[in-house]
């Protein structure tokens, strides 16, 4: 048996999903049982559906998105399988458990302060006030985890560094998978007459909007409607999409001209591996998880600033780029298959269960 300790499960997507893939490729030699705090009904009857196990713990919380796992972060919840012969593998944020792997996919409170520009004046008031509290107690929790953990894996070099700097030693890097068949070129003649954007807390709306304020047609997509200011939904040259299913985002994917992804905080971004598996290039920033991704002129674009950012959004829009890129697009995305991914866990666990 082996275990997955996950975050709160309302949805099988963002930092939930790279485990619900690679459990997929491991039924073969694991029966494998996904460990949370909380499961919601949608996504306990997908997972039994697929043939896994569930243990739902039924923790009391109360918020909702993103702060539910903060809140469970917060409670510091312990788990132990009851039986001997098994293997652990640690995904999430909130469980303080021994483990034979710990996933770590970026420290909470480092992720905060990249969005702390973009926070609205009552919430940066409160992390303001909060902050030395929090970063103690975030630093003293992955020097835990790093102790209860044999192997301490990290999903970027940029994340890995993020660890690195509290003097906590990454033993690997694996990055999240995507299953590069559900997500590929729908059509061999793209529209190309829009640009794709995420929408979400770590959108840079200040970059957004000057750029279809220039002129460019942009369809944005993303269900964290709170966070999205109203001249956004209201721009003349912005489209609104809200969530998608993602046979509709690999439609979206497929017929942009490119996906425009800002962010402020973004360890691994499965946005721009997904764009480019669809033969889309991306433009966004040289820095963090996206620009291990994203190869310069090659996959797309990367800046160096916002102002460079906006220029290259531009110019692209005016001038297009050589067929060539969508290509290399797509053959740049398969190194992050899961058929490839998988062989890494592996190799982790195979390590692991004859130790």
């Amino acid at each position: 048996m082996i275990y997955f300790l996950l975050d709160p499960l309302e949805s099988l997507y963002g930092p939930l999903r790279p485990p619900f893939l690679i459990a997929k490729e491991l039924v073969e030699h694991y029966e494998v049982c996904f460990v949370s705090p909380m499961v919601s009904e949608e996504v306990d009857e997908t997972l039994r559906s697929q043939g896994f196990k569930v243990l739902n713990l039924g923790k009391r919380l109360v918020l909702s998105g993103s702060l539910l796992t903060f809140e469970a972060w917060l409670k510091k919840i312990n788990f132990r399988p009851d039986e001997n012969d098994y293997l652990l593998v640690n995904f999430s944020q909130c469980f303080l458990a021994e483990s034979d792997v710990y996933y770590a996919q970026g420290p909470i409170t480092r992720a905060l302060d990249d969005m702390y520009p973009e926070m609205k004046f009552l919430h940066k008031f409160a992390y303001k006030f909060t902050r030395p509290f929090l970063l103690r107690r975030d630093k003293g929790f992955n020097k835990q985890l790093r102790n209860m953990s044999r192997f301490f894996i990290s999903n970027s070099k940029f994340c890995a560094s993020n660890y690195e700097d509290w003097g906590i030693e990454v033993d690997d890097i694996i990055y999240p998978p995507l299953d590069c068949d559900k997500f590929r070129s729908i059509t061999s003649r793209p529209s190309g007459d829009y640009v794709l954007t995420y929408v979400g807390k770590e959108a840079k709306y200040s970059v957004i909007k000057p750029i279809a304020d220039a002129g460019v047609k942009i369809k944005a997509f993303g269900f964290k409607a709170p966070y999205i200011p109203s001249y956004m939904t209201r721009h003349p040259n912005i489209e609104f999409l809200g969530k998608v299913s993602d046979e509709e985002l690999v439609d979206l994917y497929s017929n942009a001209l490119y996906t425009l992804f800002t962010f402020t905080t973004e360890p691994f971004g499965y946005i721009p591996v997904e764009s480019m598996a669809c033969g889309t290039p991306v433009l966004t920033y040289n820095s963090q998880g996206p620009s291990e991704s994203v190869v310069d002129g090659s996959t797309g674009w990367l800046a160096d600033s916002d102002n460079d950012l906006i220029d290259i959004a531009l110019k692209i829009w005016e001038n297009g780029y050589p067929l060539r890129i969508r290509r290399e697009a797509r053959e740049r995305s398969l190194l992050f298959d899961t058929k490839n991914i998988v062989k890494e866990w592996i190799r982790i666990l195979k390590y692991n269960t004859n130790r």
